[in-house]
């Protein structure tokens, strides 16, 4: 791998990750069009590295404030105190609880996945399909009202199904992204918790599927030098912090279907080409 495709493939990590026409997909697109017929594993590792550390810095508030909350429960409960909290400590302690009830079915659904990975990131016939169904999806919230669910609307009836459906998303082409922001639009939730919720749930499972691949193939590193990794990590979490900027407007304005007839043509140029 030579350092231009480390910065394209850091860029398209950092843009597709976000914005919802799947990163997945669009690296095994990529990776087969620069020859690269077998994924790097510590460059893939890399670049969602890049990603994740995006998504941290977005929300790094929301993440102290809820491990703050979360302290300062456990502190109250071990004292024996009821403690005086406000409903935003309540909310953001919920959210605590939220991500780790949606992570349930994402790890069972992810890990059996991972055993037929070499089967779906190889078909370029799977990708082009999946790209279709993440783009009718995403046009379904055409006709979504906006939500007034919140954080503590929450059931954990929905929290599972969308915990569900991130787990499906691992197949390259449906965008994690799309598939669980639209799922929390459909269920009923209002557009900001819908997108915080995704992004927040998404943290444990990248990197859940990080160490899962880690100490899988702890192997397949490939040889790729340092300054490879370096531009591949750090292009992905530049352009990825300014994509889901981008996407939490684009939501909150309710235009996520925007992304639609990008997903449709994209699906069957990969069709044809696969084909």
């Amino acid at each position: 791998m030579e350092l231009m495709q480390a910065m394209i493939l850091g860029v398209i990590q950092g843009l597709t990750e976000f914005f919802p026409v799947s990163s997945s997909g669009h690296l095994v697109i990529f990776q087969q069009m620069m020859g690269l017929k077998e994924p790097v594993l510590m460059f893939d590792i890399s670049v969602h590295v890049g990603t994740l550390a995006a998504i941290v810095l977005y929300y790094f508030n929301d993440i102290i404030r809820i491990f703050k909350s979360l302290i300062r429960l456990a502190s109250c409960r071990l004292r024996g105190q009821d403690g005086n909290f406000s409903s935003a400590e309540i909310s953001d302690a919920h959210m605590a609880w939220l991500i780790v009830v949606g992570s349930l079915p994402t790890a069972v659904i992810g890990f059996g996945f991972h055993m037929i990975s070499d089967v779906l990131f190889s078909s370029l016939t799977l990708v082009g399909i999946s790209l279709m169904i993440t783009g009718g999806i995403l046009l379904g919230t055409r006709w979504v009202n906006q939500g007034k669910d919140s954080v503590s609307d929450f059931s954990i009836k929905k929290v599972l199904l969308i915990g569900i459906i991130q787990g499906l998303a691992i197949m390259p082409g449906i965008s994690r992204s799309g598939s669980t922001i639209s799922a929390g639009l459909f269920l009923g939730v209002n557009r900001e918790t819908a997108i915080r919720y995704s992004f927040l749930l998404s943290i444990p499972a990248i990197l859940g599927a990080l160490v899962l691949q880690i100490f899988i193939d702890p192997s397949g590193g490939g040889n790729v030098s340092s300054g490879i990794i370096a531009t591949g990590l750090v292009t992905s979490l530049i352009v990825g912090y300014a994509a889901l900027s981008l996407l939490v407007k684009i939501v909150q304005k309710g235009h996520l279907y925007f992304f639609t007839p990008y997903c449709f043509v994209l699906g069957v140029i990969v069709l044809i080409a696969g084909g």
